[in-house]
This record gives C-alpha cells, structure tokens and sequence, in this order.
C-alpha cells in the first residue's frame, strides 16, 4: 500500500468515527488534521495540525487566530479559509443563541459567545453591545480596536451611538490580550464615566465584562458599577 493510500485510508476512519461518534469522537489535532486534508490531500496533516495547535495554543487560539499569522506559519490561502470558516461558523450558532432572547436572560450563552470570539486575540478590542427597552439585542458594534494593552474607549462615542440606535440599555465588553481579565484602574474610570453620561440620558449600563484566555470578569459583579 502506497503512503498516498495510507492517508486516504487513515481520514476515510477518521471521517467514520465523526460521523457515527459526533465530535466528541475526535480529539483537537485529529479535528484540525481532517479539515487541512480537505484542502492539501496529498500530504500526512497530522504533523501539520499538532504544529499548528502548539504553536496558537490549543484549537481555540488557532481558529480565533489572524488569518495572517496562520499564513506566517507557512500555510496556503486556501488552508487558513478552511480553518477561518470553522471559526466563522460557531460564531454565527453563538451568535444566534443570543439574539432570540433577552440578553439578559440568556447571560451564559452571551459568555460563550464573547470568550470564542474575544479570548483569544492578540490585541485589544472594545465592544457594545446595544439593547432595547425588553434588553433585545439591536447592534453587536465594535467600537475600536487598539494595540496588545490598550484600546480607546471613550462615554461620549459610547452614548452617542446608543442615542442613534435608539437603545435603552447597553452593556461594555472589551477583552485583555494578557489574559488575565482583572480591571485595570483605567477600565473602572472609564466605565464609571460612561455609567454617569448614561444616567443623564436614561440609558443603563448593565455591565463591562473583561474577557481574557484566563477567564472573564463582570465589573456589576465585582461591585464596581
């Protein structure tokens, strides 16, 4: 048997045991080995995907990774689409869970929506998330994007959009490249800013939650709103 029918032979098992297993009867590497063999099917993708997984640590930093960065490591335009349409995908079913409901009745599915698409970036992003007076979401709005410690986040830019989208209520959400998701003195002045230019206009600020690789914070559960 050539080593070309080997491979063939080796994702025909894999392809058997997602399909009749579901995607608890794949690990991480053998996940990222299937999708790569869809696009580069001549070659042993199993070395590829350990590489790939190590060097982003873990799946989760690879799918949430630059497109750029993983074309850096040494793959083709056409390899990363295939990683970044996975990506693509669960935020779209995350992102769905969320908006059918009430944010804040649906808050552990919003948690799994901003740690997939926050945790894992390599610099620093500040989100608004704008609600209705029945707290539907009506933007999911990226308001600036900085560098690996800081990004602007400025009370008057953050009310004057809610003022245009006509919300009643918002909730901040930035994450920290360090992954450590603690506030910063910086993030609670801020906060405390845009907590009291919203007051002044009748729009309540629920919460800033802080996302990191590490975890995240809630600053109303912390006591700091």
């Amino acid at each position: 048997m050539t080593g070309e029918d080997e491979g063939a032979g080796h994702r025909a098992r894999l392809r058997e045991r997602l399909l009749r297993g579901g995607p608890d009867a794949l690990l991480d590497h053998e996940i990222v080995e299937y999708l790569l063999a869809l696009v580069i099917p001549r070659r042993d993708t199993k070395s590829l995907a350990k590489r790939l997984l190590n060097e982003f640590g873990g799946i989760g930093g690879l799918f949430a990774a630059d497109a750029e960065a993983i074309e850096r490591a040494g793959f083709s335009e056409t390899a990363v689409a295939s990683l970044k349409i996975v990506n693509a995908a669960a935020l779209r079913l995350l992102a769905a869970k969320i908006k059918a409901r009430p944010i804040l009745n649906s808050w552990d599915a919003l948690l799994d929506y901003l740690r997939a698409d926050l945790a894992h970036l390599g610099v620093e992003r500040v989100r608004v998330l704008f609600l209705n007076a029945k707290n539907m979401l009506i933007r999911d709005e990226l308001m600036s994007e900085g560098s690996t410690s800081e990004a602007a986040m400025y009370a008057r830019e953050v009310i004057r959009r809610a003022i245009d989208l006509h919300a009643s209520s918002l909730i901040l959400v930035h994450n920290h490249p360090s992954g450590d998701p603690a506030p910063s003195r910086q993030d609670i002045a801020v906060t405390r800013d845009i907590v009291e230019a919203g007051k002044r206009l009748g729009i309540q600020v629920h919460d800033h939650v802080i996302i990191g690789a590490d975890g995240h914070t809630s600053m109303r559960a912390m006591g700091l709103l």
